[in-house]
């Protein structure tokens, strides 16, 4: 991309299509998933070079959970793997990892290796990279009108004064500006309990492409189309 295209500043994608690439290809649902992991590598990179701040990753959603055992298994151990392998290339590239879920349902050893990434680039300024793991939007927004119903209960706020920025300061992308871009892979028409809060405004592209077939060109001409778009947010153009 030029230098003169306008970028978003949050870029979130929804990765899916990993089972439908491998059953196209007579191979375990698993093959698709390892394949996948290689171009989330690639659209880092990429988000990285051209200077995106923020991109945040739908990894696994707390509706996963009830997908078979092995196949669990295998993402999880795919996460460790991404997580241990990736550190590295992650502090060579100014790259700070965060995680957004119920990260307390990972596994042990999982959420052993997703600590130590955290902890290690967490002094990183480049490109903000979000994992949403075991990450339910509904069950986002519930836990913060919890705990903004508990801080009115207890006195240390007044309800008349709750607004949109309190609710949002309460959710976990509280340190993150909203996504100005939401990519969907594989042609699906649905949000899947994703961001349902943060993306009010956002800019959607909705691609057929499987996610183990998305790549950096396609990317960038997504992004290319994002800067053409006149974003109003409810208000009449000025042209």
């Amino acid at each position: 991309m030029s230098s003169n295209e306008r970028i978003p500043s949050h870029v979130a994608i929804i990765m899916d299509g990993n089972g439908r690439w491998a059953r196209k290809r007579m191979l375990n649902r698993v093959k698709g998933h390892e394949r996948g992991t290689e171009t989330v590598r690639a659209i880092v990179r990429a988000s990285r070079e051209i200077g995106i701040p923020f991109l945040t990753l739908y990894a696994f959603s707390t509706e996963n959970w009830a997908r078979p055992r092995t196949e669990v298994m295998a993402l999880m151990s795919l996460l460790k793997r991404f997580l241990t392998r990736e550190r590295a290339e992650m502090m060579e590239n100014d790259i700070r990892l965060n995680a957004i879920g119920d990260i307390d349902r990972l596994p042990d050893d999982v959420r052993a290796a997703l600590d130590e990434t955290l902890r290690t680039t967490a002094g990183n300024k480049g490109l903000r990279l979000t994992l949403s793991l075991s990450y339910g939007s509904r069950a986002e927004i519930v836990s913060a009108v919890r705990e903004i119903a508990r801080k009115a209960a207890g006195g240390e706020l007044d309800p008349a004064s709750i607004s949109e920025e309190t609710v949002a300061d309460h959710l976990y992308t509280r340190e993150m500006p909203d996504p100005d871009l939401l990519i969907r892979t594989s042609g699906e028409m649905r949000i899947s309990n994703f961001l349902l809060w943060q993306i009010a405004y956002s800019e959607i592209f909705v691609t057929d492409t499987l996610w183990p077939d998305f790549n950096r060109e396609e990317y960038l001409d997504i992004l290319r189309a994002y800067g053409l778009r006149e974003r109003r947010f409810g208000k009449v153009s000025e042209t």
